[in-house]
């Protein structure tokens, strides 16, 4: 049986939009979920409850990274001190180190420290300062989603 130059194409065509479909959907599964989450507020349930998410996030197998800044930016400190919330008596403090123990990127902002009082070895451990360029090209990723609270 003689196949027409057109239906050959047809059929061309078909195959490599089916190899796009496979590839695309494989792609898709070996890329990993990332999380962006931004903390700026200054009230202790908006500070906890971004990073309450993160580590939920984490906990599901996403990448994440954590952006300190403006009020946020006061829980990468060492000496600052979180309430504890309710219902499980933890702090934001303790979400945040619990972040970094698991491996998630935490950073204050870039214009965090230079427009405080505060210097960079006053940040607690684990905690690195934000290069912009850096957080623009993770947050632009296809497969990261972003959280400003």
């Amino acid at each position: 049986m003689k196949i027409d130059p057109i239906n050959r194409l047809v059929a061309r065509v078909l195959i490599a939009g089916a190899m796009c479909v496979v590839a695309s959907v494989a792609l898709g599964q070996d890329a990993p979920s990332r999380l962006f989450v931004t903390v700026t507020g200054e009230r202790p349930q908006a500070q906890a409850m971004p990073l309450v998410l993160a580590n939920q996030a984490l906990d599901q197998g996403a990448e994440v990274r954590v952006l300190l800044c403006d009020a946020g930016g006061q829980l990468a400190l060492k000496n600052h001190q979180a309430p504890s919330l309710a219902p499980r008596d933890i702090t934001a403090k303790d979400l945040l180190a619990r972040l970094i123990n698991r491996g998630a990127i935490v950073e204050v902002c870039a214009l965090f420290i230079p427009n405080t009082e505060h210097t960079p070895e006053e940040l607690s451990e684990g905690v690195g300062m934000a290069k912009p360029g850096d957080v623009a090209a993770w947050m632009m990723s296809p497969n990261t989603r972003l959280f400003a609270h």
